[in-house]
């Protein structure tokens, strides 16, 4: 109501309380008059009353919502259920028009004020959070994956012969299936194994961007946030090295926002060297359905052109559940949580170090991951009625124990596994890398993860580790419990684990397949003793394979 209707009221009931609540809407108005003004972030989070107020207020200035509109086109947001209008707050002419995600429709006034006052917000939230520098930002309603197939779409305008990414490898699906989806040729860069972290294999990098040609390569699709044990790629060092190429650089920030080391980089590699555009998904960062990710870059016109490549309308929906957010938590609320993850890091990564000590593991050292750590794990093997054993299938079912105890979200990383996505083989898929020496777990302390959640998760994992161990431990000691552990001979110049598997087939032919991946699995240990063979082709060694209890 505005002020001449609160004078009215005051004939009806006293001047006093009028006054009072005159005051209060006035409080209101002031709210949504500075966020209209200044077109930015607030401090402090508004409550829900006064969001919903607004949104209301704004939904009613599309012509759906016109007392007296009468619709006779195709598309005039008709909607049946009252309860679907009342979950989208009226909204239904969507975002956007045929050739523009951000252009603004004649009919959907509130609509086009929405995508307006959503991406103001999201690009102050960039500067705030550490990329100072960023010139724009668009939400679009697609996730990560597709986000960054518009965005590498758009520069093929730019470079029409490029048919190459170089990408730094990270096991996610989403972000090889983008490459190929938008049809170009994944490069696939293997990370280097720095101590238990794996890093961006720079010479590599350079080796490729000179093999294949500049002119030849669309882009170089960097990484900040990751599992464990893979690290942030030197984004500053690639910057560099695209500029000095003249290659662009896109950055999947996937969750990188709420971590200041991942946001810092970005800006630092803008500073030193070329970044066109960086990706990040809206319910990684900002606790929202999934549904929506934002690309932001260093030039206006490039981030215009990445909106206009998505065809037709959008729904509003990620629009409206991000503006709720931002809006609610204020800037000093979403740096408080901010604050809060990093404590969470802090009990998550001393909690798990001591509980893997407790077992007889260790927490991987990656200084370089802000958000995501590991622990690894003892190989265990599982023996199958056939008497085949398969190690991958017994680790991961760690995972699915944890996952039956309320636990998700961990990743368990059995060697091994190879997956084909598209025209690439990924050996060892998951772990980052072909050759990683170890099985291990993660675990991520994310925004929103509460010191309770982290307390929890440490005591059910505690106790399913035993419980997964014993149950597996009991099975290899099961099958090789009648073995002759006699020492067997066995004719190599190298002892390996297929030579090991030899010696316990001939010690025990009942177990077979199953004893000899146990013993090349499970934790044994293996003596080697002198002697003649009676085979003259190759020298002899004596093997006494021992199995071995977890810790």
């Amino acid at each position: 109501m505005d002020e001449s209707s609160y004078q009215l009221i005051e004939k009806l009931v006293p001047a006093t309380y009028v006054r009072q609540a005159s005051e209060a809407s006035t409080s209101r108005r002031t709210q949504i008059r500075l966020l209209l003004e200044q077109k930015k972030w607030p401090l402090s989070g508004w409550d829900d009353a006064n969001i919903e107020l607004f949104l209301q207020e704004i939904s009613r200035m599309d012509s759906n919502n016109f007392p007296a509109n009468v619709g006779v086109g195709e598309r005039e947001s008709r909607v049946l259920s009252a309860l679907v209008v009342r979950r989208h707050f009226g909204f239904g002419h969507g975002v956007g028009r045929s050739g523009d995600v951000t252009a603004v429709q004649p009919k959907a006034a509130g609509s086009s004020l929405l995508v307006q006052l959503t991406n103001h917000l999201l690009l102050d939230v960039m500067r705030t959070m550490g990329v100072r520098s960023t010139a724009a930002c668009v939400l679009l309603p697609v996730a990560t994956g597709m986000t960054l197939v518009l965005t590498m779409m758009t520069l093929r305008s730019t470079r029409p012969n490029a048919k190459f990414v170089l990408w730094p490898r990270i096991d996610q699906k989403s972000c090889f299936k983008s490459m190929v989806t938008a049809g170009f040729i994944p490069v696939v860069i293997e990370n280097k194994l720095e101590g238990d972290e794996l890093r961006t294999d720079m010479a590599e990098l350079q080796h490729q961007m000179a093999e294949l040609g500049a002119e030849n390569i669309l882009c170089v699709m960097s990484t900040t946030s990751c599992f464990a044990p893979r690290s942030p790629d030197r984004v500053v060092d690639i910057a560099m090295l695209c500029k000095k190429n003249g290659i662009p650089h896109i950055i999947n920030n996937a969750y990188g926002v709420q971590a200041a080391r991942c946001m810092n980089l970005i800006e630092e590699a803008h500073r030193c060297g070329r970044v066109d555009a960086f990706v990040q998904s809206t319910d990684k960062n900002f606790l929202v359905p999934v549904g929506g990710a934002v690309v932001a870059g260093f030039e206006k016109s490039f981030v215009d052109e990445i909106a206009k490549t998505y065809p037709g309308r959008a729904s509003a929906s990620p629009m409206v559940d991000v503006f709720i957010t931002l809006l609610s938590l204020g800037s000093s609320g979403y740096k408080r949580l901010v604050a809060e993850r990093k404590n969470t890091m802090y009990q998550l990564s001393t909690g798990l170090a001591k509980l893997a000590e407790e077992h007889g593991q260790r927490l991987l050292k990656t200084p370089h991951n802000p958000i995501s750590m590991a622990i690894t794990l003892p190989t265990v093997s599982s023996i199958s009625s056939s008497g085949q054993s398969s190690s991958s299938s017994a680790m991961t079912e760690l995972g699915s124990m944890l996952f039956k105890r309320s636990v998700s979200g961990t990743r368990v990383i059995a060697a091994g596994s190879s997956k084909v996505i598209g025209p690439h083989t990924f050996l060892n898929w998951g772990a980052h890398h072909d050759h990683l020496p170890f099985a291990y777990m993660t675990a991520a302390a994310a925004i929103g993860m509460t010191t309770e959640d982290v307390t929890s998760f440490l005591s059910r994992l505690d106790k399913t580790l035993v419980k997964w161990k014993k149950k597996f431990t009991a099975a290899v000691s099961d099958t090789t419990a009648s073995c002759d552990m006699r020492p067997v001979p066995v004719c190599a110049d190298v002892v390996t684990a297929e030579n090991i598997g030899v010696a316990v087939q001939q010690a025990c032919p009942g177990a077979a397949a199953g004893a000899s991946a146990a013993s090349s699995n499970v934790a044994a240990s293996v003596s080697a003793t002198s002697g003649q063979s009676s085979a003259p082709s190759c020298e002899a060694s004596h093997l006494h394979v021992e199995a071995a209890t977890d810790s």
